[in-house]
């Protein structure tokens, strides 16, 4: 016998074997549509749970028996408000601009019995990214529902210099501080700025040795553009000995680099001290925009 023989059908046999395949497809089609009507009419039936599809992608969840819809969308708007890391449910985490998968990790973190007990401990939220804890750390309001209860039992003193010193009251748009002699604590008063970006504008008024424009804080990265009209500049900058200082200490300042410090250096030891800002114009490491910012720091003693 042939091989092509072996596997020769005759005709009714295909016809028999072309109406089983169709059967089985029709079936498969029909169970596949049934399975998964019944699924979305029980998932449209639940008031804990919602689906909705986005750029092809379907996300499930539900918390605390409340509708949620998460959605793949690089284009949704995101919001700032105060809220407690501890009480703040899914709408409200995802509306600050948090994706799915860190509001899930949040709700695991507080199911297993964990407690933000101060805004920097929202920074170990898994996958939090730094850019995001800074835009988000001055909204932290931490409630005192999860606080040991040993504090009821304290000084009236103690908890009135608590509240202060954690709910300071923010600065009203009429208001406006010193940039260059306010501390921390008073910083932190301005709207958008939280004890991250206090500390950054204290280190970089140290280095410069004060501000002599308050737009010197857009330098800063990340920083909210619209906490500047909540400055101002009542105080004068510490000018840098541009004479004496070595070249070590002149390159400290964050407008003078190494090659810069080593022309002033240089020139005092070729021709003496320098009288004047237009003196630096005569070395090549400095440009026009270096002149304009250090005219502000050089004191020609």
């Amino acid at each position: 016998m042939r091989l092509k023989d072996f596997f020769y059908l005759r005709f009714s046999d295909r016809q028999a074997l072309l109406l089983l395949m169709a059967l089985v497809a029709v079936v498969s089609l029909l169970l596949l549509l049934f399975h998964s009507g019944d699924e979305l009419t029980s998932l449209g039936a639940s008031d804990s749970i919602r689906v909705e599809r986005r750029d092809s992608v379907w996300y499930r969840s539900g918390y605390e028996h409340r509708p949620i819809t998460y959605a793949v969308d690089n284009g949704r708007r995101v919001a700032r408000f105060p809220f407690d890391p501890n009480t703040a449910d899914s709408t409200a985490l995802l509306q600050l601009g948090l994706a799915p998968w860190q509001v899930r990790s949040i709700y695991r973190y507080r199911a297993k019995g964990g407690v933000f007990r101060q805004p920097s401990d929202f920074a170990k939220v898994y996958g939090l990214t730094k850019q995001q804890y800074r835009e988000l750390e001055p909204y932290i309001v931490i409630g005192d529902a999860h606080h040991p209860a040993a504090e009821l039992f304290e000084s009236t003193m103690s908890i009135a210099h608590d509240t202060a010193r954690h709910h300071s009251p923010k600065l009203r748009p009429s208001e406006q501080i010193d940039l260059n002699t306010s501390d921390t604590t008073m910083l932190m008063r301005v709207p958008g700025i939280g004890s991250y970006f206090a500390r950054s504008i204290e280190r970089y008024r140290q280095r410069l040795g004060g501000f002599y424009d308050v737009r010197q804080l857009m330098e800063i990265t990340d920083f909210p553009q619209e906490a500047l009209r909540y400055f101002e500049i009542k105080t004068p900058v510490n000018k840098l000995r541009v004479n004496q200082l070595s070249l070590n200490e002149l390159k400290r300042h964050p407008y003078i680099n190494f090659y810069q410090a080593r022309d002033i250096v240089n020139y005092r030891r070729m021709r003496g001290p320098l009288k004047d800002i237009r003196d630096l114009k005569l070395l090549e490491n400095f440009t026009e925009a270096d002149f304009e910012r250090l005219c502000h720091y050089l004191s020609y003693e």
